[in-house]
């Protein structure tokens, strides 16, 4: 009789999300025994996180973690990032051996800001100048990836199961007004360390547990607008698909949700007159970055996070509230195992986003 953790679970992968709305700095502690506790949806290829609110004495600085094959990409890269931007500090990421993750690249970070004669001549925004920069490194520079570059927020990742690259990071150290995690159960794209999520560009970040069937049609419409989608897997699209429609059109994430998680034609056309209007303005102006197929994601940003599932709800997703803190996971026993006195738990409906700010409450 097959057990359970010795055959592939359908609904594999496991997401889990801490948000605390007054700004209160929880440690990373909370976050890896939350995300252990759904070890079976992972098989130990992809483990990662993301914090917000980490380096305050670097806000105003963007922070880059990037992995190195080598020397030789390091120092290219490095050259890049030298005629580009002013280097405040950089180091080795700390790390602590440990078992279950091998096979370990060169993790360094980098605190920078543009160049103001680069950013002039660039004749683009400050946001927009950095997002091409980290574009031009994963694409061009052999051997090195940006996989973080927002400002006071990092993303942490690894081949290995989540508990353990939480370990590795040493994330206990660290703490943060938000976390977001992942365990990874890759279906269609190998496990390597720059496939594991979270994926980020600036200060987005997309943990997703689920498969979309849209892929290609979504990354040809999204590479139409500038972004290389190099990593060949969804998340990195979702990822992009944020942060164009947030950062460069201006959308909301509530409207954002009604284009990645559109309601059906059926649903528009039974609703209000303004309502309607504005859905099927949506649906209609940004019809290939509709996301079809299970999914259920978290999206972190500056001072908020987003949770939302595809239309249909064909992925798990929970979510509690205790005084000020916001839980959102795969399943209630990620949450209940470091906050068991719940003021309020409930599940979100199919394309319902939950909206968590600073100094507001979920809607």
């Amino acid at each position: 009789m097959l057990k359970e953790g010795e055959i592939r679970i359908p609904s594999g992968c496991a997401i889990s999300g801490i948000f605390s709305k007054s700004g209160k700095r929880i440690s990373g502690e909370s976050i890896i025994k939350s995300i252990a506790t759904m070890h079976d949806r992972s098989n130990g290829l992809g483990g990662g996180f993301a914090a917000y609110g980490i380096y305050p004495e670097y806000k105003d600085y963007y922070a880059f973690h990037i992995f190195y094959d080598g020397n030789t990409s390091k120092k290219e890269c490095e050259e890049f990032l030298e005629r580009h931007f002013d280097i405040i500090n950089l180091s080795k990421i700390p790390t602590r051996k440990t078992p279950g993750i091998t096979d370990v690249p060169l993790i360094w970070r980098y605190f920078v800001t543009p160049l103001p004669t680069k950013l002039s001549e660039s004749q683009l925004d400050e946001k927009e100048f950095v997002a091409r920069c980290v574009m031009k490194i994963n694409t061009k520079i052999n051997g090195a990836y940006v996989f973080s570059s927002g400002k006071n927020m990092g993303v942490f990742k690894a081949v290995g199961y989540p508990e353990d690259v939480g370990e590795f990071y040493r994330l206990s150290e660290y703490e943060g007004y938000c976390w977001t995690a992942h365990g990874r159960y890759p279906t269609n794209t190998p496990g390597w360390w720059g496939g594991a999520h979270p994926f980020a560009l600036l200060d987005y970040s997309v943990v997703h547990n689920g498969e979309i069937s849209s892929y290609d049609a979504n990354r040809r419409s999204i590479e139409m607008y500038g972004y290389k989608c190099t990593l060949q897997t969804d998340t990195e699209v979702i990822t992009y698909i944020i942060d164009y429609l947030n950062r460069k059109i201006g959308l909301g994430l509530e409207e954002i949700s009604g284009v990645v998680a559109a309601p059906f034609w059926q649903v528009i056309d039974r609703m209000p007159k303004e309502e309607k209007e504005k859905y099927t303005y949506l649906r209609n102006t940004f019809a290939s970055l509709l996301i079809t197929g299970p999914f259920s994601i978290l999206v972190g940003f500056d001072g908020g996070i987003m949770a939302l599932n595809d239309r249909l709800k064909l992925r798990s997703m929970v979510v509690g509230e205790k005084d000020d803190t916001v839980y959102i996971a795969s399943e209630e026993c990620a949450i209940r195992i470091i906050e068991p006195n719940l003021d309020k738990v409930w599940a979100p409906q199919g394309g319902e986003p939950v909206i968590v700010t600073l100094n507001g409450g979920a809607k």
